[in-house]
């Protein structure tokens, strides 16, 4: 079903409406809220820490990224009575977006704010013979979202889809690919840690 979520309808939403519509479902969420995120290479201009890694200065983008370690422990709270958890899937080798993005997912696993395990691409293969998986926001049994980014990977909306069997196939889905997945931590020793500054020269 990840594989057929392009092609079903959706309610459209523009970037303001989507977290409008956003916060009253999160509300609602009772067991598990779901995040995949396939695609490796992000914008993020409103992010000083993003900034600073895109002018080179990858010191204090690390710097700018712990001072999050605050802001992540109150998300915790927030998120306390049910499961959030993160699907990440990567491709080698790692784009200077993705390893600035894991010191990031690595703070939010440490404050217990979200469970992330990381896939290799090749994993999902068999799901991706038409297009690469969607971005997905599943919150509990009440609403998916494909988040949707324009050409430079800048958010520009979302679609919400509130067909149960189909929330019910994705969950489903999601919960299979996550048990299939390696420990974020694990991942970000072995593979993330040893890399030196991202070179952002492309």
């Amino acid at each position: 079903m990840l594989d057929l979520v392009r092609s079903l309808a959706g309610l459209e939403l523009s970037p303001e409406s989507y977290l409008e519509d956003f916060w009253p479902h999160f509300r609602e969420v009772k067991d598990v809220l779901w995040k995949l995120e396939r695609i490796q290479d992000f914008r993020e201009p409103d992010e000083p820490s993003w900034l600073a890694m895109t002018e080179g200065d990858w010191e204090r983008a690390l710097a700018l990224i712990e001072k999050k370690r605050g802001e992540s422990q109150q998300q915790a709270k927030s998120s306390e009575g049910f499961a959030n958890r993160r699907l990440r899937i990567v491709e080698q080798p790692v784009t200077p977006y993705l390893q600035w993005e894991m010191h990031i997912l690595k703070i939010r696993v440490e404050t217990g704010e979200q469970e992330i395990k990381v896939l290799d691409a090749h994993a999902v293969r068999q799901l991706e013979a038409q297009q690469p998986l969607p971005e997905l926001l599943v919150l509990g049994t009440s609403a998916l979202y494909e988040v949707l980014y324009d050409e430079t990977g800048v958010l520009s909306g979302a679609r919400r889809i509130d067909d149960l069997k189909v929330i019910d196939a994705c969950r489903q889905e999601l919960a299979e690919l996550f048990d299939e997945g390696e420990d974020l931590l694990a991942y970000f020793e072995r593979e993330i840690e040893p890399l030196p500054r991202p070179n952002i020269s492309n």
